[in-house]
């Protein structure tokens, strides 16, 4: 479960409020979206206290006029969807897409990253090594699932252990592995674990499991492709 957070990380030291960032397009050389969460939370920000008409008759069109970078076409398909034009979706991942931006003619005004309170640091820290500006705005914060436990445990107590398993996020490894490990048990090592990119399967590497496969792109096919790879039987 992901649960919207709607305001600036930075609050507490008298930043503004999310919606008069977004509201400000003439401040900033363009937005990025690397996830579909921070476009659903950016359009609440926009569309709360009735400032749905604002968007449509002017913001809409100003932000139009500035580069949209996003990651994945589940990401693009939304931006495109509260009428803006978006590029850079081919790329796959943040890495990639950070590549991108920094082969683009640079803005001198920052770019806008409306992003949750965990973002991955790999995107950003690309950006500041070829110095091109960016702001990071949290709209968003991750929370575990409440059933998590209850859902898993039903599922091994009917399947047994899993041939594999796909984590989306690093955040999704953070509150389910703990409850993976417990229920495995020693047979944890016979689980082929997937990773949707490449920030995740560091997540995995990092706490020490072996990826089996990572998804070419973040799309159903490419994480499907990778995990019938991945469970092919050895050949003799």
């Amino acid at each position: 479960m992901k649960v919207l957070l709607l305001k600036d990380a930075k609050e507490d030291d008298g930043a503004q409020d999310p919606y008069v960032r977004l509201s400000r397009p003439e401040d900033y050389g363009g937005l990025i979206f690397t996830s579909p969460r921070a476009v659903e939370a950016a359009e609440l920000c926009l569309q709360r206290d009735g400032k749905t008409e604002v968007w449509e008759e002017s913001l809409r069109g100003n932000w139009n006029a500035k580069s949209v970078y996003v990651v994945g076409n589940a990401t693009a398909a939304l931006v495109n969807k509260m009428g803006l034009e978006t590029e850079g979706e081919n790329c796959g991942n943040a890495e990639k897409l950070a590549g991108y931006i920094c082969s683009r003619e640079p803005s001198a005004l920052p770019l806008l990253f409306p992003c949750g309170a965990l973002k991955g640091e790999t995107l950003p820290k690309m950006l500041k090594d070829k110095g091109i500006p960016m702001e990071s705005l949290t709209v968003y914060q991750k929370a575990p699932h409440p059933g998590i436990r209850v859902n898993l445990s039903s599922y091994y107590s009917k399947q047994g252990v899993p041939a594999s398993i796909t984590f989306f996020s690093p955040s999704g490894l953070t509150y389910s592995l703990k409850h993976i490990q417990e229920l495995s048990g020693n047979k944890i090592d016979q689980i082929k674990f997937a990773a949707i990119g490449p920030t995740t399967a560091r997540a995995l590497a990092t706490q020490g499991l072996p990826v089996s496969c990572t998804a070419e792109s973040p799309t159903p096919r490419a994480l499907a492709d990778g995990l019938q790879r991945a469970l092919q039987p050895p050949r003799c």
